[in-house]
């Protein structure tokens, strides 16, 4: 028996792991996969097992990240990182990751020790985000809630940059739309005390255009069996009383719980059970019910004997929908058929209707009062881009939600990172001298670890460009421009009307450069205030800061790394 043991394999240890160059080599293939993914011309990718399983095809951070895998503790760092950051944020993904990327990339090539880039890189982040958080930052835009009109910039800024939803332009302003509506839905008016957000419920209908697509306040629940709905017309009272199970009332011994169960000899328990469920059946019959639903299987039996009385039944619901349909209807789930029903635990519903949305049939239950419970139908064409389009959407409202605790954005299009690479190396060449006394290293050593900070940030604007453009910086604000391919540098003034964002025009008198190449030191030029121009293209504040911070903190940790172990057996 001992003979056939297989004695234990050493630990791999990796000394040095970005002195490797498969390592490295990785690491930069992931940033070329990444980097073609950024942006709303981003190119899509499918991810495949090659045991087989389902095609993923993306450009979202969240669903690329976790379907590429990787046997390299390394890059699983990383992406471990990132995608920490996009659950709790659910943007700027890609854009964390590039420059996480590009970070490390930039420290190898200045050939600086890891020591000084950490703490150069520690003190960049830190000039950074105190000037976001400054109220006359360049790129900062305040958001007015008043207006629905920057809120719905924001929203479609995120929709149009995940391609693999395949939105026409049309289609795009419509669903972003629509995540507006939806997300103001969500946000109670007058309640008092502490707020609470409510929820928007996505149901998916394939094979539909995406226009029709639509939000409706309430919850929609699928009914498959139609058949036992037309007695919804004669229902008169308003509101209607309905009760909402959590226990399975399928009349299974299993689903009783646990521990041991007696049984006396020549008992029938089916018999006995399902006398339980029909005195349950008669307590809600008496208590005026008109609407029983349960999260899982209701006996056939008792669902006869329900509709015998007029009550509409619902099963199956799901544990998805269990807490908005709390939220709607003020019910409190029972989770046992043993006692009886309280009378708190009753809910109401305003009314009931039948929906028809392609092959699906729902019932729309509305609250009694105000609630914050909406429902979105999202149409697509096929599964994939409706898939796709689930996500982006859920993703979106979240966005939104950030907007509630920071209400503010910063400029798209690459603006926020050209800008701010500008203003870090006109700050940087100002306070030099400070700066290298405090972090300890010399003034060659502090440039050369701002220049690859700076770079990074440029290279991040620079892949949102996939067609063989040239990224361009003014010399006036310091916003992303981009140049199409065949366009000479002479005859660039003709052929550049506005910057990435939209907020600044072309003019005669602007001067660009190439980014990634030396130009002159420049103050990034404050915006009018009363400009009539305002921005096309809107970041989430919140998720962008923090993203900087991950991006910045991650390559930091990776540089910091001296030996991987790796068990073996």
């Amino acid at each position: 028996m001992m003979s056939r043991l297989v004695k234990k394999a050493p630990s791999l240890c990796t000394d040095q792991p970005l002195d490797n160059t498969d390592i490295c080599n990785k690491l930069h293939l992931l940033r070329q996969l990444l980097t073609s993914c950024f942006g709303p011309r981003g190119r899509l990718k499918q991810v495949h097992n090659n045991i087989g399983g389902h095609v993923v095809t993306t450009s979202t951070s969240s669903v690329l990240l976790s379907a590429v895998s990787s046997s390299q503790p390394f890059i699983n760092l990383i992406k471990t990182s990132i995608l920490s950051h996009v659950s709790r944020f659910s943007e700027c993904g890609l854009f964390s990751a590039i420059l996480c990327l590009s970070l490390i990339e930039q420290a190898k090539q200045s050939g600086l020790r890891g020591n000084v880039v950490i703490k150069v890189n520690k003190h960049l982040l830190d000039l950074c985000t105190s000037y976001l958080q400054q109220e006359d930052c360049g790129v900062k835009v305040k958001l007015d809630f008043c207006s629905s009109q920057n809120l719905i910039k924001l929203a479609r800024s995120s929709i149009s940059s995940k391609p693999a939803c395949v939105l026409t332009e049309q289609e795009t302003l419509h669903i972003s739309r629509l995540a507006v509506q939806a997300f103001l839905l969500t946000v109670p008016c007058n309640s008092p005390g502490t707020v609470r957000l409510g929820k928007t419920v996505i149901v998916s209908v394939e094979g539909h255009s995406v226009l029709s697509s639509s939000v409706f306040p309430g919850l929609m629940v699928d009914t498959p069996d139609v058949l036992h709905l037309n007695n919804i017309e004669n229902l008169h009272s308003n509101p209607l009383r309905m009760v909402l199970f959590s226990a399975s009332l399928a009349g299974d011994l299993s689903e009783l719980g646990d521990g041991r169960i007696e049984v006396h000899p020549g008992v029938d328990t089916d018999s006995q059970i399902l006398d339980q469920l029909l005195e349950l059946g008669k307590q809600v019959d008496k208590d005026e019910v008109k609407l029983f639903v349960c999260q899982k299987v209701i006996h056939p039996v008792l669902q006869q004997y329900l509709r015998s009385r007029g009550i509409i039944v619902i099963e199956r619901l799901g544990i998805t929908l269990m807490e908005p349909l709390t939220q709607l209807t003020g019910a409190q789930p029972v989770a046992t058929l043993h006692t009886t029903i309280p009378p708190q635990a009753y809910g109401k519903v305003r009314d009931l209707t039948i929906r028809q949305f392609g092959s699906k049939t729902m019932l729309h239950l509305q609250p009694p009062g105000e609630s914050a419970i909406c429902t979105m139908t999202l149409c697509h064409r096929n599964e994939t881009m409706l898939s796709e389009l689930k996500v982006v959407c859920q993703k979106t409202e979240h966005v939104l939600r950030l907007t509630l605790r920071e209400p503010s954005a910063l400029l798209g299009g690459g603006c926020t990172e050209t800008h701010l690479a500008a203003y870090v190396r006109h700050k940087s060449m100002n306070e030099v001298t400070e700066a290298v006394s405090a972090l300890g290293c010399s003034q060659t050593d502090y440039l050369l670890g701002v220049e690859g900070f700076c770079r990074s940030l440029e290279s991040v604007a620079a892949a949102l460009e996939h067609d063989g453009g040239n990224s361009l910086i003014d010399l006036t604000h310091a916003h992303h421009w981009t140049l199409p391919a065949d366009v000479m540098k002479e005859h660039m003034e003709h052929n550049l009307d506005s910057c990435g964002c939209g907020l600044v025009e072309s003019s005669p008198n602007k001067k660009w450069t190439y980014l990634n190449t030396k130009y002159p030191q420049i103050s990034p030029a404050p915006l009018a205030s009363d400009t009539a121009v305002q921005p096309h293209v809107l970041d989430s504040f919140t998720a962008k800061v923090n993203a900087l911070q991950v991006a910045v903190e991650t390559a930091n940790l990776a540089l910091d790394v001296r030996y991987i172990i790796q068990d073996m057996n």
